[in-house]
């Protein structure tokens, strides 16, 4: 039996962040992860001659070498920002509703650059060019309350603190995507375009808060989205290596199968192998079910079972892994990322998502149109996809799987040639992912990318930790929002968050903030001040 101070259960981006985090704060920690890379969802696999990237479409937060953003520090906090080679996208996405017998062709590339963005849109819809830029403001504003001043004012709890400095977020924060954009925005198509990214988040726009869409749409524009040569495996292998770097211990092919309590307290782990490791932290990346009413080695505590009855699993997603045997040109790709939308009605899409049937919106993402070495010389990496919940393809039968997985292929290949023609007769490698490939491989309750659904209700600010189990914490997707940047970032404050728990015996050195971000921050500030200043 070994003793270490912290074991992390899954080496996806949370419990890599985390494991990082603690490892470097000075805390003996070992890292478990049943498969045999680290990273879970960024990681890539090779088929053929083409090394496809898993689940990375667009990576938030980075920023420029000019305009860094939070995410160039964290991952310097981390130790592999100088590691990582940044590829920055032009654009946040194309959308495009093709023509038919009944609807016009929209077709529209929206900038990654702020001003850019709002001049496409004016020109775009100029009838509605004061309430475009009302809308764009309040983006702007409210997604900088919530980088710059919500994090202190969510630890201290004081809703008057709150009111006074973070009045954009008080009055449209919490409410519906929909009813804000209804608010400001009077065309459907065009509400329609700049609501496009909650095809990533699962859920319509009546049912997530506005904040996201305000966070994402003014993150990815004023600061670019952008990939990572090497795709996200690169940057799951640079924080593994930092880890072992910092003394880490990593034991892969090894899940964990137990957590061991003492009257409430963690004492340890034990794995697949039979060997119990002793800790008194343990920080978990798996789902909090699979933690909660599988591991633990106790029922299942009261507050979790309270937790769990109000909250919904959220969607997986059905996604084709392409390898053309020609260049983005040859098809006329012309963005990185392309929204192929058939019914501007999100219900009708979302309800769409619970069947088994031809998606109404389809995600597609050219790897190598903004940096050719995704792909070999002359030829294209493509992921086409939909997000489908995981429940329906809990019911097909064995013998009927791969006839429904490829008949449902065949549909979105069909659907992005009316975009891209001539897709079919240059795919050189083809493998499909369903739902129950995401259940397989992340072992998440109906293959959840996102954890839980992703809602209003279901921000953290609602959460109360769960905390009935002393040393037990939770970090990834389930913990708060999906995606890659808000991960690898929980992983990061769980971390923190543990730090905390070894300070009396553990001396702790934090990272020293460059004057490059402090100096950053108070422009940021003196921004977000004339914002809202001007929206009263």
């Amino acid at each position: 039996m070994t003793d270490y101070d912290a074991v992390v259960i899954g080496a996806g981006n949370a419990g890599l962040t985390a494991a990082t985090t603690m490892q470097r704060g000075g805390i003996k920690t070992l890292l478990l992860e049943r498969h045999n890379i680290p990273g879970g969802c960024a990681t890539s696999f090779v088929r053929g001659n083409f090394e496809f990237e898993v689940a990375l479409h667009q990576l938030s937060g980075m920023g420029t070498d000019k305009n860094p953003f939070i995410m160039r520090k964290v991952f310097a906090e981390l130790g592999i920002m100088d590691k990582l080679q940044v590829v920055e996208e032009q654009d946040i996405y194309r959308f495009v509703r093709p023509k038919s017998d009944t609807q016009e062709e929209i077709d529209i590339t929206l900038p990654a650059n702020w001003k850019g963005l709002a001049k496409t849109l004016c020109n775009a819809f100029p009838a509605e060019k004061p309430g475009i830029k009302k809308f764009l403001n309040l983006c702007e504003g409210l997604a900088l309350e919530c980088f710059i001043l919500m994090p202190k004012i969510s630890k201290s709890k004081d809703e008057s603190l709150l009111r006074a400095k973070c009045p954009l977020y008080v009055k449209y924060g919490l409410r519906s995507a929909k009813e804000v954009l209804d608010e400001f925005l009077v065309s459907k198509e065009l509400k329609a375009i700049v609501a496009a990214y909650w095809c990533y988040l699962g859920v319509p726009p009546k049912e997530f808060p506005f904040q996201d869409l305000a966070i994402m749409l003014y993150a990815y524009s004023a600061f670019k989205p952008c990939h990572i040569k090497g795709g996200s495996q690169a940057i799951s292998s640079g924080l593994l290596e930092s880890f072992l770097a910092a003394g880490g211990e990593v034991k892969f092919n090894c899940s964990a199968t137990a957590i061991h309590t003492d009257n409430g307290v963690v004492t340890g782990v034990t794995t697949e192998a039979g060997e119990t490791f002793r800790c008194s932290q343990v920080v978990s990346n798996t789902s909090p079910m699979h933690t909660y009413n599988e591991l633990l080695d106790i029922p299942t505590p009261n507050q979790a079972v309270s937790d769990f009855k109000s909250r919904r699993i959220g969607t997986s997603a059905f996604v084709l892994y392409i390898g053309l045997d020609c260049p983005p040109q040859t098809l006329g790709v012309s963005a990185a990322s392309t929204f192929i939308v058939d019914d501007l009605s999100e219900e009708v899409a979302h309800d769409n998502m619970q069947k088994i049937i031809a998606p109404k919106h389809t995600m597609f993402t050219c790897y190598n149109y903004d940096d050719p070495s995704f792909a070999p010389e002359g030829k294209s990496a493509i992921s086409l996809l939909c997000l489908q919940y995981g429940e329906p393809w809990k019911h097909v039968k064995a013998e009927e799987y791969a006839e429904t997985k490829y008949a449902l292929a065949q549909t979105l290949i069909d659907h992005a040639e009316r975009v891209y023609p001539g897709i079919k007769e240059h795919i050189e490698e083809i493998e499909v992912a369903t739902p129950l490939t995401m259940m397989r491989y992340l072992n998440t309750p109906d293959g959840s990318i996102y954890g839980f659904r992703q809602n209003t209700q279901d921000a953290s600010m609602f959460r109360d930790r769960i905390t009935d189990i002393k040393g037990l914490h939770l970090a990834g997707c389930w913990n708060g929002m999906g995606g890659f940047q808000p991960t690898y970032m929980v992983g990061q404050n769980t971390g923190k968050y543990v730090l905390k728990q070894f300070r009396e015996s553990i001396k702790v050195a934090k990272p020293k903030a460059t004057s490059q971000f402090t100096w950053k921050n108070i422009m940021l500030v003196m921004q977000l001040k004339f914002i809202q200043a001007r929206l009263k």
